[in-house]
């Protein structure tokens, strides 16, 4: 057997407050991580995954706690180790703050055998605050919003002082390819992209479309491009507490789709689009190409 011999690859702490629903400081978090940017897909790792909840199941769930004026708790299972047993073997340099007190691998073993046995359910008690979405309880249903990571968004991409745009799309503007192939600050673009796209899947349908059909153009955006996107940027400057709500009734699922086979001035195919509602609130919704 040939081994060749490789530099090892640096590791990293990444530290992250969690916030509560009211912008303080909840708890710090950290973790150790072997920078898998690096890494060799097929070579360094195979397939793994992470499980996470559907918004879509999450907002169900809490449809459902209205119509039926259910309470909502929440517990949080610590699986740091649940799915850490990976068949290959990563090796990787310690960061200097990091205490190595020895390299035996049973002792290892045992350590993180023990870890495992001492982690258990934690009661949260009553939600306020699920996967970063808030939930605001009244007398007549449950609102979920996503304000404090609105105003996050305008406060980084700089949008505090903008004028206010009272629609997120404007359907006389037609967005076409940018053929000349000279993109307009691309990184800047996919980064707010990535944030909308959060925070559409999350409690705002109403940009959903704008959304999606501005993805499109991540890869080289133009002017234009950026021009409607700034239009969603200030709508949200100006709806930031706009949340949906669940009420009491209708206690049943309904849903509305609509396609437009022939896209106008649009440059490129039609456009097809979902909402089902429940308690009558939006519990699912899609647009798309």
């Amino acid at each position: 057997m040939l081994w060749l011999l490789r530099k090892l690859s640096n590791g990293k702490k990444l530290s992250k407050k969690k916030l509560k629903p009211d912008g303080s400081v909840d708890k710090f978090k950290a973790r150790l991580v072997a920078k898998g940017f690096k890494q060799k897909e097929g070579i360094d790792y195979f397939d793994t995954y992470s499980p996470v909840a559907r918004l879509t199941t999450i907002r169900v769930l809490i449809a459902l706690a209205s119509v039926y004026s259910l309470p909502i708790h929440q517990m949080d299972v610590k699986t740091a180790f649940l799915y850490g047993e990976l068949e290959e073997e990563i090796y990787m340099d310690q960061p200097e703050w990091f205490v190595a007190h020895g390299s035996c691998v049973n002792i290892i073993t045992e350590t993180k055998s023990f870890l495992k046995n001492k982690f258990e359910m934690k009661d949260m008690g009553e939600a306020d605050i699920i996967l970063g979405i808030k939930l605001i309880r009244s007398t007549d249903g449950i609102a979920i919003s996503q304000s404090h990571y609105v105003e996050k968004i305008i406060e980084k991409f700089g949008y505090q002082n903008s004028r206010i745009a009272k629609t997120p799309y404007d359907s006389s503007v037609a967005l076409f390819k940018n053929e000349s192939g000279i993109s307009v600050a691309q990184l800047r673009y996919s980064q707010i992209i990535g944030s909308l796209q959060y925070l559409a899947n999350g409690t705002r349908p109403d940009i959903s479309f704008s959304v999606s059909k501005l993805a499109r153009y991540t890869s080289c955006p133009d002017r234009t491009h950026w021009g409607t996107l700034d239009r969603v940027l200030r709508y949200l400057k100006g709806t930031v507490s706009l949340a949906i709500h669940y009420g009491r009734f209708p206690a049943v699922l309904e849903g509305y789709s609509d396609t437009s086979w022939i896209a106008k001035n649009s440059g490129s195919n039609g456009c097809s689009g979902y909402v089902f509602t429940l308690g009558g609130g939006a519990v699912s919704w899609k647009s798309a190409k």
